[in-house]
């Protein structure tokens, strides 16, 4: 973990993830993990221990089941924070639930709040009600989950310089299953969100076939607050990248450019 102030450096995986296998594929995200070095967060994609399952009562864990404990013990090993969502078996309710695993041990959540109707998952899985705010090296993040990026509402930036840090961020990550045939969809949008929250936006996504025959393209990527790529995974293939953002910078753009001062007053019910 990097110990400068206000330096973030953060780590991307973009995974041809194995169908429904998660011993396979913490054997496969461990393998990857060994190439990366000193940082202070990484990012895996939605599900990332089944794919897009639709089968929750097979592979749905609790939270000190097998999935958590593993990302524990790598944020220990690579004294980063690990997060991506998995199968969450919450009092007999499934949930699409992201995890942020600190090497501390320490644990929060997040469960997705639109769950896509069109694969049937608002039939398996439990829409969550809040969003989280978490924080990191005196970063506010927010991590959200694929198909929430369709909704400007929800991923809203409310309260910036220095007001509520309940609702402020200023690095905005969606983890995703994100299908081939909606890309050009994936990459605009990404950039929206940047542009509209004046923040940093990460987008993480998968490649190759799931076991419904979904295409996967990847276009994991880093985004500035400009909404200029930072970073980004070569499409259709597997790969991992590394990046270092400043929030002086970020601070400054804000300062520079305050259309955040203008924005509307809302309240997300």
């Amino acid at each position: 973990m990097i110990q400068e102030k206000n330096i973030l450096s953060l780590s991307i995986i973009q995974p041809n993830l194995i169908w429904e296998n998660p011993e396979g594929n913490f054997a496969q995200f461990e393998k990857t993990l060994d190439l990366i070095q000193n940082t202070d967060l990484i990012v895996l994609p939605e599900m990332f221990s089944t794919g897009f399952s639709m089968q929750p009562e097979r592979f749905g864990e609790t939270m000190d089941g097998a999935g958590v404990k593993w990302m524990l013990s790598m944020a220990v090993k690579k004294n980063a924070v690990v997060t991506g969502s998995l199968i969450i078996n919450d009092n007999n309710r499934f949930y699409n639930r992201l995890v942020w695993a600190t090497p501390q041990g320490e644990i929060s959540f997040y469960d997705k709040r639109h769950l896509f109707s069109l694969a049937g998952e608002d039939a398996h899985y439990s829409s969550g009600i809040s969003r989280l705010v978490v924080q990191l090296k005196g970063w506010n993040i927010c991590p959200l989950i694929c198909y929430d990026l369709r909704f400007p509402v929800w991923s809203r930036n409310q309260n910036l310089q220095g007001q509520s840090a309940d609702s402020a961020y200023d690095l905005l990550i969606y983890v995703a299953n994100w299908p081939k045939t909606r890309s050009k969809a994936w990459n605009t949008l990404l950039e929206a969100r940047a542009h509209e929250n004046q923040a940093y936006v990460v987008g993480v996504n998968r490649v190759g076939k799931d076991g419904n025959q979904i295409d996967h393209a990847g276009h994991s990527c880093i985004i500035s607050p400009k909404g200029e790529r930072i970073a980004d995974i070569e499409p259709d293939q597997e790969g991992v990248t590394t990046a270092i953002l400043q929030l002086n910078d970020l601070r400054a753009f804000r300062e520079k450019f305050g259309a955040w001062r203008d924005k509307d007053l809302f309240d997300i019910k």
